[in-house]
């Protein structure tokens, strides 16, 4: 039986995925840093969870497609529990190659158009009918799109629901810039993840 056909009941690596999930967001509601910024944060985790839980039943996607949310929602997990401009990984990186500030948030947004992409092209494919090529250019498009919204809806969440952790929630570190430089490297990693598909393609099908 093909793995997008196969009930959740049968799909084992599923299931392992959302016991994974499951597990980090356990283990990261353990004394967050800020923990009304934790609540904030994970506004996405539960919408993403539950998007993805109501959906299963309509539109299955691909096993390859939930590993990426999955990934995706486990470094978003991450940074939810330290804040994106505090988060170890990031203070690492900022020690080995010099940076000048905490690029955890910078590795996120990219991932986030690294790794949705490619369920974002298996939505046009599939549901939209869009050929490969096309789909290819519609989901990065969507990326750009989303990442542009999410950055609003920071803007307004941060200003609605607690202007006082806005600097935290926000992550910005004081780039004016921040918002514009987080849509483009997911836009970056979206063109990252198409280009690697097609090369792959090409390659399968030589």
């Amino acid at each position: 039986m093909d793995e997008i056909t196969l009930p959740f009941k049968q799909n084992r690596p599923l299931q392992l995925m959302l016991f994974w999930l499951v597990a980090v967001w356990i283990v990261t509601a353990i004394n967050p840093l800020y923990p009304i910024d934790w609540v904030l944060e994970n506004l996405l985790t539960y919408l993403y969870g539950a998007l993805l839980i109501f959906t299963h039943r309509h539109f299955k996607f691909s096993n390859t497609s939930y590993g990426l949310f999955a990934i995706f929602l486990t470094l978003h997990m991450i940074g939810a529990h330290y804040t994106y401009a505090q988060t170890p990984l990031g203070y690492w990186m900022e020690e080995w190659f010099g940076f000048s500030r905490n690029h955890y948030d910078r590795l996120v947004h990219f991932s986030f158009g690294l790794l949705i992409a490619v369920p974002m092209r298996e939505v046009m494919e599939r549901i939209v009918g869009v050929p490969l090529r096309w789909s290819r250019f519609m989901a990065v498009s969507m990326i750009l799109a989303f990442s542009a919204f999410y950055e609003l809806l920071e803007m307004w969440t941060a200003i609605l629901v607690s202007p006082d952790l806005g600097a935290a929630y926000l992550g910005t570190q004081g780039d004016v810039w921040d918002a514009q430089q987080d849509i483009f490297l997911a836009f970056v990693g979206a063109i990252v993840a198409m280009t690697l598909g097609a090369l792959y393609k090409r390659v399968e099908s030589a």
